[in-house]
């Protein structure tokens, strides 16, 4: 049985993923030459989508540490402001999970062609944004490490999840695929769900300065997934230069107002040009309201922009490709009863071909 393709956190094309599999073509060698017919074709929408805004993962591990003389103590203020305004210490040895319910609405505009003097330029010159697509979504969690989400959107279907040791996803076009590296948290439950796990991930940040987001004044920490880990995300075909985060903290109320994170992808067959990947996603955290005495998240807008530079075809300047989502939780709660270990299985298939230690695992792109 053939080993499974690493997680992919960018559009694919599921034509193209079964003429690859007949010829016995590499994975990263279909990607650089097929995937930019993804964001041709309309009907591929909702697999961008959902490929690049369903379930990603935050760039970098809960147990990432870092030398306590090399964390400032700025940063450690802010993260202690940020537990006492959401109250997350109080979960401390008594919750054993956590449950979230949501809708979400999500649409995607593109251009292709030379980007503008101004972020302001490019945006404007957007195509307009297709039909909006309503989804909802599923998610459970076992702090930190185990976690598990369903998304539909439209008439298609991503589920993820992690065991704590490996991190896995299945989508209708491409099947189960398996993460390499160390598990990371979902990117969506630090989008202001899981106070418990954006303290602890940011008690290890770079306090960066101080910014107004919005009528918000906050500060800034910054997160930086280190070499090494960049290095088993990568491969001769496929390196991931960088992947960072900020989380810019309300300096008002202490809450995390703003997540921003992007990666930079290089990829290179032998003989041919490189093509560089750069998504950056940004979110807009509201609606903080009391769950069991701690503050959770309600509401927020992501928006993602996908640039695409370095190709032969996209020789007229870089590509880009602009997602919007919004999102509401609809229900909340700790310690849902009969949520154990056993929930939290992976597949059959990736149990099987999970091989660690394999470079075939190791891809930039999730």
């Amino acid at each position: 049985m053939s080993r499974l393709a690493p997680v992919s956190e960018e559009p694919v094309d599921e034509e193209s993923t079964r003429d690859c599999s007949k010829r016995g073509r590499s994975w990263r060698g279909w990607l650089r030459t097929h995937l930019s017919f993804a964001f041709s074709k309309k009907t591929n929408h909702l697999k961008v989508l959902l490929s690049v805004l369903g379930c990603p993962l935050f760039p970098v591990s809960v147990h990432q540490r870092t030398p306590v003389n090399e964390v400032s103590s700025s940063a450690q203020y802010i993260v202690q402001h940020f537990t006492a305004a959401t109250g997350c210490r109080k979960l401390d040895g008594r919750v054993k999970n956590m449950f979230a319910t949501g809708k979400v609405v999500m649409a995607m505009a593109e251009e292709v062609g030379p980007i503008g003097p101004s972020a302001a330029a490019a945006t404007a010159a957007m195509a307009s944004s297709v039909s909006q697509q309503k989804g909802c979504f599923v998610m459970w969690q076992m702090l930190p490490d185990k976690w598990l989400i369903e998304l539909v959107l439209g008439d298609q279907k991503v589920v993820a999840g992690s065991n704590g040791s490996m991190a896995w996803r299945h989508t209708p076009w491409l099947g189960t695929h398996a993460a390499k590296g160390g598990v990371r948290p979902l990117r969506r439950a630090l989008q202001g769900l899981d106070p418990v796990t954006i303290a602890a991930i940011f008690s290890t940040s770079e306090y960066m300065g101080e910014k107004k987001i919005g009528d918000a004044d906050c500060f800034v920490l910054k997160l930086s997934a280190d070499q090494t880990d960049l290095s088993n995300r990568s491969d001769s075909t496929a390196e991931t230069i960088k992947h960072a985060a900020f989380g810019y903290f309300s300096q008002k109320n202490g809450l995390l107002a703003y997540l921003e994170d992007s990666y930079l992808t290089r990829i290179q067959s032998p003989g041919t040009h490189p093509m560089y990947w750069e998504t950056s996603i940004a979110t807009q955290i509201r609606d903080y309201r009391e769950v069991d005495g701690v503050m959770i998240a309600h509401s927020g807008q992501s928006s993602a922009i996908i640039t695409r530079f370095g190709d032969d075809n996209l020789r007229a300047g870089p590509a880009v490709t602009r997602l919007e989502e919004t999102w509401i939780i609809d229900d909340f709660a700790f310690n849902v009863p009969g949520l154990s270990m056993d929930s939290f299985i992976p597949p059959k298939d990736v149990r099987k071909d999970h091989f660690p230690s394999d470079d075939d695992w190791k891809s930039p792109l999730d």
